[in-house]
């Protein structure tokens, strides 16, 4: 008997060399470079030995995380150019640095078709390269507990909008992207719970507004469609928020007459048993430009405080501000204007937590890494390089941490803030 259990110990120890030595292969395989300088990345493409995440659910007007039943509400940022950056190493800093400023979800880009850089090159064929550019940005968030909503399609043309998807949308579709096998982790899409949301697509507009039909027919397609294939992941539309000309009593809260002319309706839109939470924009510097300071903060509280109504009292689904921002360039006072116009929708969105209803975070446009002046736009942050607008973003995370988290599960810069 002994001598069988001596040959029963070999065998395992064997089997842990033979284990280990696989691992290193697999590791001295996949380890590559991406772009100038970019950072290298250890693969290990084995869906058990990712960190452990649990995947977003929705109960009423709140999100919830679906491993504990804790209620969650989302300070957050955009950066649409994780997939299309040049260099590895600004997608790893970017999704740290918003880890260290307490920020838990990222919306990026899922799309770039048709052009430079495509992901889809034409219907049905991608691009590897960069499919492998967003299983990284999916594999670093999920590494720094950040969670992903990723936009699917685009109605601006800069990065292959609808009109290129018009012509595409019988023979491509959503499920080449839904059933990707990440190849950092080895985890399909659908089964990643870094990504906390699929948005159908970034600001969805007719030409006509007698077009309106025609866009409620494609949400109501689209998202069953996702449904059909991910019943895991939560699904927005990726609305600006305008109200359509038939919510007259709404009509008022819009920036204007012309907003009501592009056959979307925040309401009746967002209403489809397949979208999990509403979606609005909000850029008071772009829509009432000559407004001044005063008028802005009356518009904005405002356009908050009516999603938010709407969303708990109609819609009974939580509202994410998908997208929001200021200006810096065109302000007289620098950084405090946009500090201001900021404050309001996070001070919006704290009351909100507070009572637990349907405003449920705000996701601010765009943070950026030093060195990507390439990328950016008008509304684009170096957030670190402005320490007031830096400290605005980290209270307001840590404030809303303090609400359902414990202390000892707090980071470092939640702790250093006085409650």
């Amino acid at each position: 008997m002994r001598r069988g259990g001596d040959m029963m110990k070999q065998e395992r120890q064997a089997y842990a060399a033979l284990g280990a030595l696989l691992l290193i292969a697999v590791g001295y395989m996949n380890w590559n470079s991406w772009g100038n300088g970019g950072g290298g990345g250890f693969r290990i493409p084995i869906p058990w030995l990712q960190p452990r995440m649990g995947f977003i659910g929705r109960n009423g007007t709140q999100f919830i995380d679906l491993e504990t039943g804790t209620p969650v509400y989302i300070n957050g940022w955009n950066s649409y150019w994780l997939m299309s950056s040049e260099k590895r190493k600004w997608v790893s800093e970017m999704l740290w640095r918003g880890r260290e400023m307490g920020l838990t979800v990222c919306r990026t880009w899922a799309f770039s078709d048709g052009g430079p850089k495509a992901l889809q090159l034409f219907p049905g064929h991608y691009d590897e390269q960069v499919f492998q550019a967003l299983d990284y940005a999916i594999y670093e968030a999920r590494r720094n507990h950040i969670r992903l909503i990723l936009c699917l399609l685009n109605n601006l043309n800069a990065f292959g909008g609808k009109d290129q998807y018009v012509r595409w949308a019988q023979e491509a579709g959503f499920n080449a992207i839904l059933t990707r096998r990440n190849t950092y982790s080895g985890v399909r899409y659908c089964d990643e719970p870094a990504i906390f949301a699929w948005e159908l697509m970034n600001e969805p507009r007719c030409v006509f507004k007698s077009s309106a039909p025609i866009l409620q027919d494609w949400i109501i397609d689209m998202s069953s469609h996702i449904k059909s294939i991910d019943k895991k992941h939560l699904v927005t539309i990726g609305l600006e928020g305008f109200y359509g000309p038939g919510r007259t009593e709404r009509l008022e809260v819009n920036p204007g007459e012309w907003a009501a002319t592009f056959g979307s309706d925040f309401v009746k839109n967002s209403a489809d048993e397949h979208i999990d939470f509403a979606s609005v924009h909000a850029y008071p510097d772009s829509w009432i430009p000559t407004a001044s300071l005063e008028e802005k903060v009356k518009y904005l509280s405002s356009w908050v405080d009516s999603h938010v109504n709407d969303s708990q009292n109609i819609l009974n689904k939580p509202v994410l501000f998908l997208e929001f921002g200021s200006n810096l360039h065109v302000k007289k006072n620098g950084t405090f204007e946009r500090d201001v116009l900021l404050k309001v929708v996070y001070d919006r969105v704290y009351e909100s937590a507070k009572k637990g209803q349907a405003g449920a975070g705000a996701l601010l446009w765009q943070l950026m890494v030093g060195g990507m002046q390439k990328y950016h736009d008008e509304f684009s942050l170096v957030a670190w390089e402005h320490p007031s607008t830096y400290k605005l973003i980290v209270q307001q995370s840590c404030r809303l941490l303090r609400l359902f988290q414990r202390k000892k599960s707090m980071g470092e810069p939640c702790l250093k803030l006085q409650p």
